[in-house]
């Protein structure tokens, strides 16, 4: 038994192994569909060598098949099957059907038995198709054998045995079908850790991930001299443990990490390791593994000295991500880096050529770059001329940014911006003064209502007696009678068991008149009059007034909920030159809004005519 516990085994050397299905696995359960799919992956990759080998071009170096995990068992010599059983048996049967030629080539199969599955193992070694419907198990194996036989019945004995061939080879040109193989005997002490790492595996269907496969791959006993083993292996393990934490951290995780991004993790240092091996949205699920296994952990068991490799590759993984930890911890570095990430759109991991470049240059060269490319994105000829619909994503990146610079232009602020609030939240833009030509209409209308009602009274919602009898005494506190009165309208509306068009539309135009949004500008849908708000704020009736956006973000920063400084400061009208009346947004407002915006991004947005702003 080899003392390596993680490596790539081809098919070929499981041929004298036995194996054991443990009493707590259920038993083969794999579908026709299933087994044609693995029938057909392996034969493509039959068909991609010869391709290949007419091209003069190298072959794929081997199809890898999902872990098997495994415990020897030395008084009974054979391996406990902890997960991979259903892939070990379809292999299994594949090579049943294939017994003639095993034979003519003088090779046996695997063999599979079971703890307490009485007749299982009988049944595997003739596998009688007229038993299809005695047991359960029996049933799936035979459809397995049946789709097996289906998909052979149009080839050839050549085709039979090229199949074979690719299955099995084993030599230098490696053609041949791998699976990864992990040996958890050391660690299974006791049968209670197989247990667990079956329930952890199979209750669900959780795959073993790439990093828990790399994990291993980097504390195995063989990397390390006797007498610096657990002293190594304990500053790996230990400083795996401090970079995932880290990563674990949504302030940190959503820095780097975009939540549309194609591949999700369970353990977040994966995206690491991903980054570090260039995988791409192509690559298989092992791929980056695969990587570290051929091309890193192959060279260093050639070697004599071990320890010190395993150590310099851990320390080249640890460098890299130390260059992201730079970015976190620079104020300038993160708010650039974290617009540029949060601005990929076209899912190539833009962070890998961030990394790139930060080898390269300096720490300022480097911020120039990052402004370099920032300019790329929002460039445009006059951001007056965007517009709410055709340039939605353009809009958001330069609002973004605009509260990202306004941070960064106070210098004597810590404060940072929180990558993993705006990205959690579905912060989007929205209008700041409303689109009243957009009619409200269906259930968009009660929730209208209770918001207007609240804003005169003070009290929300208007649900439950309780609310409705908050409502009432508040409303016969006000001494306005025109609020009285327009309170009396809306409580009417609320409490009718339909609300009438008629009678909803006069409300409408009457509140829309008061709140001075009657008067529609020409430039409703432009830069001057959006904002990002988030989820909740931005209501799906999509026309709240301004006075009630602007009382949501005030109650939401009153009480710690995030909103991006540069909204914040729009529902204040900080912007404005002349406060006026600060519960409506006018012309004058988004003029001056707009030129707050010029100025701020100046840099990135040259020869955008900024006026003597204050």
């Amino acid at each position: 038994m080899e003392n390596i516990n993680l490596l790539l085994k081809p098919i070929n050397e499981l041929l004298k192994e036995t194996f054991l299905i443990p009493s707590y696995q259920r038993g083969y359960r794999w579908r026709p569909e299933q087994v044609k799919e693995l029938l057909d992956d392996i034969w493509k990759y039959r068909k991609d060598c010869e391709s290949a080998s007419q091209k003069g071009k190298p072959s794929p170096p081997y199809y890898c098949l999902q872990p098997i995990v495994v415990s020897y068992r030395k008084n009974e010599n054979c391996w406990e099957v902890l997960d991979g059983q259903q892939r070990l048996t379809t292999i299994y049967i594949i090579l049943y059907e294939l017994k003639d030629i095993l034979k003519l080539i003088q090779k046996e199969s695997f063999s599979i038995r079971y703890d307490t599955r009485i007749g299982n193992d009988e049944f595997l070694n003739v596998i009688d198709l007229d038993q299809k419907y005695i047991d359960i198990d029996y049933y799936f194996i035979c459809c397995a054998l049946e789709a097996v036989k289906l998909w052979f019945k149009g080839k050839n004995g050549t085709d039979r045995f090229n199949f074979i061939s690719t299955l099995l080879n084993d030599n230098e040109t490696g053609k041949n079908v791998q699976v990864i193989w992990y040996d958890v005997t050391e660690e299974n002490k006791s049968n209670k850790y197989a247990v667990d790492i079956f329930t952890r595996l199979n209750i669900g269907k959780i795959a073993l991930t790439n990093s828990e496969l790399i994990k291993a791959l980097f504390l195995q006993k063989d990397n390390f001299n006797e007498n610096k083993l657990s002293l190594n292996q304990l500053q790996i393990a230990s400083e795996w443990d401090i970079i995932e934490n880290k990563l674990q951290n949504d302030d940190y995780w959503l820095f780097l990490y975009n939540l549309d991004n194609e591949f999700k993790y369970e353990n977040h240092i994966e995206y690491i390791f991903d980054l570090f091996k260039n995988k791409t949205i192509d690559s298989e699920f092992y791929y980056t593994f695969h990587e570290f296994y051929q091309n890193d952990f192959s060279k260093i068991n050639s070697l004599e000295i071990k320890n010190s490799s395993v150590s310099n590759l851990w320390y080249e993984i640890k460098k890299y991500f130390l260059t992201f930890d730079e970015w976190y911890n620079n104020s300038e570095l993160y708010h650039l880096t974290g617009f540029l990430i949060d601005s990929d759109k076209e899912k190539v991991n833009i962070i890998k050529q961030l990394k790139k470049q930060s080898g390269l240059l300096s720490k300022e060269e480097f911020k120039v770059y990052l402004k370099r490319e920032i300019t790329k994105i929002v460039k445009c000829s006059s951001i007056e001329s965007l517009e709410y619909k055709p340039d939605y994503t353009k809009i958001k990146e330069i609002l973004l940014l605009f509260n990202l610079q306004t941070i960064l232009s106070a210098k004597k602020s810590d404060m940072y911006f929180p990558f993993f609030r705006y990205k959690n939240d579905s912060w989007d833009l929205e209008h700041v003064r409303s689109q009243t030509d957009k009619p409200i209409v269906g259930n968009n209308r009660k929730p209208w209502l209770i918001d207007i009602l609240g804003y005169f009274t003070g009290i929300e919602g208007y649900n439950t007696p309780e609310e409705k009898k908050a409502q009432i005494i508040e409303i016969n506190k006000i001494n306005n009678d025109k609020e009285k009165i327009y309170c009396d309208r809306i409580i009417q509306l609320l409490d009718s068991a339909k609300i009438s068009d008629k009678d909803f539309s006069s409300l409408y135009e009457d509140i829309i008149v008061e709140f001075k949004e009657s008067d529609m500008p020409d430039n409703i849908d432009s830069i001057c009059n959006l904002a990002l708000l988030d989820s909740s704020t931005n209501r799906s009736y999509k026309n709240a007034m301004f006075p009630i956006k602007r009382k949501r973000i005030i109650k939401n920063d009153m009480t710690g909920i995030f909103v991006p400084i540069c909204t914040k400061n729009v529902f204040y009208k900080s912007y404005s030159k002349r406060m006026g009346e600060v519960m409506y947004w006018n012309s004058n407002d988004a003029n001056d809004y707009i030129e707050s915006i010029k100025l701020m991004l100046k840099e990135y947005l040259p020869n955008t005519g900024v006026k003597n702003a204050r």
